[in-house]
C-alpha cells in the first residue's frame, strides 16, 4: 500500500492510503481539481446545471409549526430537499461528472447506502449519456428497495455486496476494488467527504454550495446569523457542506448528529466522530469504529446513509479542535421526528435527515424564545416510508408504541 499524509491533510487527518495503482490517478485528479475549481468556464458550466437542472438555489424555510411544538428556538430549515432527485446528493454528483468528462474519463462508478447517491449518480450518467455501475450493500438494497428500481430505471447497473454486513462500508470497498482494476478509463465518484485526497476537499467544495447560499439566505431572512448550524452525521457531506461557510463564524455553534442506532451503550451504533478513535479506512485517517486490535466493527442505524463507521477527516480534524459538537440521536428518536415533522409541516424527511431534526428540537427547548437554530435538511423520506412502516409494526407488536401521536400532532397539539 502506499501512503502520502503529506497531501490533503486536515491536522492529523485525511491524506492517501491506496494501492500503488490508485497514486498516479489521485494525483492527477488532485491536479486537475486544483486547476478547474477556479477556472471560469468550469464554475459557469457547473453553475447553470445547478440552477436548470438541480433547481438552486434551495430556500431556507421557517419551520413555525416545529418552533411552536417546541417551544423555544425558532428552527430553519435550508431545503436540500427540494433538489432533483430530492437530496444533496446531485450536488457532488453533478460536479465530479463535469469534471469527469474534462478528464477524459467515460465510465463512472459510485457507492451508496441509502440510495441518494447512486440515484444522484445515475441521474448525471442518464443526462451525460455515461455508463454508470453503482456499488450497494445487499441489507441496503433491501431496505432501500424503491431507490434501486430508480436507478435501474435510469440505466445504471446496481452491483448488490453481499461481504461483511452488506451495507455502506462493504460497498465502498467493492467500488475501489472496481477502480483500481479500470482505473485507466472509470471515474470513481465517492458520494461523501471520507476517502483519500483529493476527494474529502472536493466533496467540500461542490457541497459548499448549501452552505454559502444557507448564510446568505439566513442574514437576509433574520438580520443576523443562527445560534446554531445542525446536519446530519454519516460520512458528513451536507454537514460539512454546511458548515463550512459558518466555521469562521465563532459566534455560531456547529452541531454534527451521528446515529446512536440502539444505543451507545449496546454497541450497535454509528458515531464515528464521538466514539471513534484515529484510523485508516477507505483510503484515509479519520476517526473511526474500531476494537483495540484495529478492525473495523459493525455499525447499525435505521438510516441507511448513517450506517459507516467513520466520519471524514475534516469532521475529524472539528471535532479534535472543538470547533464543532458531534452528538448521537437513537433509532426511534429519529423516528419519532420523522413522523414529527411530517405530521407538522406537511414535509417528510429521510430518515438521515430525522436525526438532525430530532436534535435540533431539544436544542431549540434549551436555547428558548429569542434563540435560532437552522438544519440542514439534507434529503426527503419517500425512500425511507417502508422502513417507517416496518418500524411501526415492530413497535406495536412490541408495546413500545410511546412516540407522540400523530393525530394530535397534527392537530397542533404537544
Amino acid at each position: 500500500m502506499a501512503i502520502d499524509i503529506d497531501d490533503g491533510m486536515f491536522g492529523g487527518f485525511g491524506g492517501r492510503y491506496v494501492p500503488e495503482t490508485l497514486m498516479a490517478a489521485l494525483t492527477e485528479l488532485n491536479e486537475v481539481w486544483d486547476a478547474v475549481r477556479e477556472d471560469a468556464g468550469f464554475r459557469t458550466e457547473l453553475r447553470r446545471h445547478q440552477r436548470e437542472f438541480v433547481g438552486r438555489p434551495t430556500p431556507v424555510y421557517p419551520a413555525e409549526r416545529l418552533t411552536a411544538h417546541h417551544g423555544g428556538a425558532t428552527i430553519h430549515l435550508k431545503r436540500e430537499d427540494l433538489c432533483h432527485t430530492g437530496a444533496h446528493k446531485l450536488n457532488n454528483a453533478l460536479g465530479q461528472v463535469v469534471l469527469a468528462r474534462r478528464m477524459g474519463k467515460r465510465r463512472i462508478i459510485a457507492e451508496t447506502g441509502a440510495g441518494q447517491h447512486g440515484v444522484a449518480t445515475a441521474t448525471v450518467c442518464a443526462r451525460f449519456g455515461l455508463p454508470c455501475v453503482v456499488y450497494m450493500g445487499a441489507e441496503d438494497m433491501r431496505r432501500q428497495e424503491v431507490n434501486v428500481r430508480r436507478m435501474r430505471m435510469l440505466g445504471a447497473h446496481v452491483h448488490g455486496v453481499a461481504s461483511g454486513t452488506a451495507t455502506l462500508k462493504d460497498a465502498t470497498s467493492e467500488a475501489i476494488r472496481d477502480w483500481v482494476t479500470n482505473v485507466a478509463d472509470t471515474h470513481y465518484i465517492i458520494g461523501s467527504a471520507v476517502g483519500p485526497a483529493p476527494y474529502p476537499r472536493m466533496v467540500r467544495d461542490l457541497q459548499r454550495v448549501i452552505g454559502d447560499e444557507a448564510r446568505e439566505q439566513y442574514l437576509d431572512a433574520e438580520g443576523r446569523l443562527p445560534d446554531a448550524v445542525v446536519a446530519c452525521v454519516g460520512g458528513g457531506s451536507n454537514a460539512i457542506g454546511m458548515f463550512t461557510a459558518f466555521v469562521p463564524d465563532a459566534e455560531v455553534a456547529l452541531v454534527g448528529v451521528e446515529a446512536a442506532g440502539e444505543g451507545l451503550a449496546t454497541g450497535r451504533h454509528a458515531a464515528g466522530a464521538g466514539a471513534g478513535t484515529p484510523g485508516v479506512l477507505h483510503g484515509s485517517r479519520s476517526l473511526i469504529l474500531q476494537d483495540s486490535g484495529g478492525r473495523v466493527l459493525p455499525t447499525h442505524s435505521v438510516a441507511a446513509g448513517l450506517d459507516y463507521p467513520g466520519v471524514g477527516p475534516e469532521h475529524a480534524m472539528l471535532a479534535e479542535e472543538g470547533r464543532a459538537t458531534y452528538v448521537a440521536v437513537e433509532d426511534h428518536r429519529a423516528l419519532d421526528a420523522f413522523r414529527r415533522c411530517t405530521a407538522l409541516e406537511g414535509i417528510i424527511p429521510a430518515l438521515e435527515t430525522s436525526h438532525a431534526l430530532a436534535y435540533a428540537g431539544d436544542l431549540a427547548e434549551r436555547l428558548g424564545p429569542g434563540g435560532r437554530v437552522l438544519v440542514c435538511f439534507s434529503g426527503r423520506g419517500d425512500k425511507d416510508l417502508h422502513t417507517v412502516e416496518n418500524e411501526r409494526q415492530a413497535e406495536e407488536e412490541g408495546g413500545a408504541m410511546d412516540q407522540e401521536p400523530v393525530a394530535a400532532l397534527a392537530g397542533g397539539a404537544r
